[in-house]
């Protein structure tokens, strides 16, 4: 009888240990892995800049930095040209989580888009502890022109 209680409390001290271990390898490095490469092959099906029109514009709708700001459809006034749009879609809400931005470029008066970007991202999936979760996106949008500078061509002085 006694080795039999010694044989319970030994499953009871193994199951308090593997319980949080296969709890934060379920959320932990491996289903971040697999999350990541999730993100690679959405994001070659679809993912990065696409440009369907250019338009170019006089040098003074630009700012000193060579950078052009188009608004939100939401912030858009009524004289505004164009307007940028912004959906996310989640496949995976939680952490990890799993997400789609699709950004566009619209004219106001025809409707027409003239370009769009989409990104794919993984946020967290890390073991938990005091520090900010990872993030892997991809395309990365570090390496590659901004939708905006892609379509929005700045004009030549003359």
């Amino acid at each position: 009888p006694a080795r039999l209680g010694d044989c319970r409390m030994s499953m009871k001290l193994l199951a308090l240990f593997l319980v949080p271990l296969a709890a934060a390898c379920s959320s932990g490095p491996i289903a971040k892995a697999a999350l990541d490469d999730e993100v690679r092959r959405l994001c070659a099906i679809d993912g990065g800049v696409k440009v369907y029109e250019t338009v170019t514009l006089p040098p003074g709708k630009f700012d000193k930095y060579g950078n052009i700001h188009i608004p939100s459809k939401a912030n858009a006034k009524a004289d505004d040209k164009y307007y940028r749009q912004w959906d996310v879609y989640y496949y995976r809400q939680g952490n990890p989580e799993l997400s789609k931005d699709h950004f566009q470029i619209v004219r106001r008066s025809d409707g027409k888009i003239l370009g769009e970007a989409i990104y794919y991202g993984r946020g967290g999936g890390d073991i938990p502890g005091p520090w900010h979760d990872s993030s892997f996106k991809c395309p990365d949008p570090t390496k590659q022109p901004s939708l905006e500078s892609s379509i929005f061509i700045q004009e030549k002085a003359k």
